[in-house]
């Protein structure tokens, strides 16, 4: 797996949809903390698949729930403004407010909400 440590975080670099489900959320979890031994981690919005950004399929809550109860902080890197749905964006939001789990435009973003969250 390619991760790569940048201001204590592991930035996965690994290319295409990795988290389709809980299980492979829980994979990747468990391979970042043993490879890095740490407990935040930037994805891309790529890497997960599509239904986890329509909250009706359950996908983002049982991925979220997994890095919450595991306690590794996830930074979601992308360009968030093609999804209209308010939920969505309300959810997206709310994320954003707290010190878990967030959705940044930009790498250098997502890496300076985790140095804030961990502090």
């Amino acid at each position: 797996m390619n991760i790569e440590v940048k201001n204590n975080a592991a930035v996965l670099r690994e290319p295409g949809v990795l988290i389709t489900g809980g299980s492979s959320a829980m994979d990747l979890l468990a391979a970042v903390r043993y490879e890095t031994g740490r407990s935040a981690l930037v994805l891309f919005k790529e890497q997960l698949d599509e239904s986890f950004f329509r909250l009706s399929t359950g996908l983002a809550g049982e991925v979220l729930q997994k890095f919450v109860n595991y306690q590794m902080k996830l930074a979601i890197v992308g360009d968030f403004s093609g999804y209209t749905s308010k939920p969505l964006q309300d959810f997206i939001w709310e994320s954003n407010q707290g010190r878990q789990i967030c959705f940044q435009p930009s790498e250098d973003a997502a890496l300076a909400w985790l140095e804030r969250a961990e502090a």
